[in-house]
């Protein structure tokens, strides 16, 4: 153990004589395993998000779209425009075991308003209470379409994130009435925005959706636009479709293998596709940051070889004192040895501070957006105006970057509590757009010690 201690100590004495040396080389090392890290915990989270967006769709959900028939079994025609209807979901519940929840769907778009506001395009789609599972409709606030409401043929509406935003403008929306093609209807739910990679009509943030039976008093629902099912499990998805074909094609007489008789669209099918492009770029950038830090090894040896040829008088001097191969050696790995460890332990520590990246972020405002906002304060839109300015950017944040935490403070900033404010966060930045607010921004910076980075406009001048 003491000849350890001693290895090690005169590796340390040696590299404290070389500052300069060690630490370029340890530099390498640094480099190569915070790139390993970062390039790793990029692949994962990558893979994470577009993982999360496929899903957000809906994990089992399966889309039928009506067409026509291309056989012609028993002299049937071909040709036949095949329809959706309840009996069919009879049907499919009789005789489909593989189908957990199967739902028509109906869809128009009449107009939806609240007091003067009026979205005009968003989809109105009449759906089960089955379909917000299917889906993946959570609700943020009040809550999904139930049993009841289909039963009784209420008049309720569940709203998407940007219908809300929209008709409310960051006001609370469950409880209040709105007009659906001069309807009223009650807002029972809305849901947060939605990041999805696909979608069919329009996204779930620009929908809206009724019970089935309410539909029924706004438009003719007897055929519907698509039928949505949901296996009972993703590996049993195409023999899901298959009962689902088979029990509408034996409803409305035509072949159950005629396959362009109904389009379905599948999760699993595309599944494959979305693991390989993930897990085919995670491999890609674990082999580049190998390569990197295969780079900073052979700094490493470079170094070393370097080291060895300039010490070989004191390597004869040594074996001239008694000193055995083993005890060189071992202290030239000794050296190499603390250097990749400390290196390593430090590119560890750089890549988790890189990853962490802003984790939170903090916003200050009292005030509500106005159209005189709008060409300098870009993260509002005109749908925005009458919403607080925190309530807007905190929703265009989120949508960015969902995993950011941020914080609210609906204050105005003074010197009473800019110290206050200012002391949990790492760096300062002003977006105000007056002199007195700016120099108060300043000292309380300044007092801090925090890092001011300032972009402001005043009236026809930037900085």
């Amino acid at each position: 153990m003491n000849m350890i201690y001693q290895i090690l100590n005169e590796a340390w004495t040696a590299l404290r004589r070389n500052r300069t040396r060690s630490a370029l080389t340890m530099l390498g090392i640094v480099w190569g395993i915070a790139t390993v890290t970062l390039l790793i915990a990029y692949g994962g989270s990558f893979r994470q998000i577009l993982v999360g967006g496929f899903d957000a769709f809906g994990k089992g959900a399966v889309i039928c779209w009506p067409q026509q028939t291309s056989e012609q079994p028993g002299g049937q025609r071909a040709g036949k425009k095949v329809v959706l209807e309840k009996a069919d979901i009879d049907m499919i519940k009789e005789t489909a075991n593989y189908v957990r929840h199967a739902c028509l769907e109906t869809v128009r778009r009449p107009g939806i308003s609240y007091g003067n506001r009026m979205v005009g395009t968003a989809p109105v789609r009449g759906v089960c209470p089955e379909y917000g599972d299917m889906r993946n409709e959570q609700p943020s606030e009040g809550r999904w379409i139930n049993s009841l409401d289909e039963l009784e043929r209420r008049r309720v509406v569940f709203l998407g994130a940007r219908v809300r935003e929209q008709l409310f403008a960051g006001r609370p929306a469950v409880g209040e009435t709105v007009e659906i093609a001069g309807v009223r209807f009650t807002v029972i739910g809305t849901m947060d925005r939605k990041i999805q990679l696909s979608n069919y009509f329009s996204s779930d943030d620009e929908s809206t959706w009724i019970p089935y039976s309410a539909a029924s008093d706004l438009w003719n629902t007897r055929y519907a636009n698509v039928l949505v099912f949901e296996p009972i499990a993703p590996q049993f998805e195409a023999r899901a479709e298959a009962q689902v074909l088979a029990a509408i094609a034996t409803r409305q007489q035509f072949s159950p293998t005629d396959k362009k008789a109904i389009q379905m669209f599948g999760r699993e099918e595309f599944r494959p596709v979305i693991n390989g492009i993930t897990i085919g770029l995670q491999v890609l950038l674990i082999f580049i940051g190998i390569l990197t830090l295969g780079i900073g090894g052979v700094g490493v040896m470079n170094i070393m070889l370097v080291s060895v040829e300039e010490r070989i008088k004191e390597i004869g001097l040594r074996r001239a004192l008694g000193a055995r191969k083993w005890h060189i050696k071992a202290q030239f790995l000794a050296e190499t040895l603390l250097i990749m460890l400390l290196g390593g332990a430090i590119g560890i520590i750089v890549s988790y501070v890189v990853a962490a990246g802003v984790g939170t972020l903090g916003l200050v405002d009292f005030d509500v957006v106005d159209y005189t906002n709008l060409q300098r304060q870009i993260i509002h839109s005109t749908a925005d105006v009458g919403r607080k300015k925190l309530d807007s950017a905190a929703d265009k944040l989120t949508a960015i970057n969902p995993f950011v935490n941020i914080r609210k403070f609906e204050t105005r900033l003074t010197s009473a509590n800019a110290l206050e404010l200012f002391r949990d966060f790492d760096i300062i930045a002003d977006g105000t757009d007056n002199f007195p607010t700016r120099y108060l921004v300043n000292d309380a910076c300044v007092l801090t010690g925090k890092p001011n980075v300032y972009g402001s406009i005043f009236r026809f001048e930037g900085q």
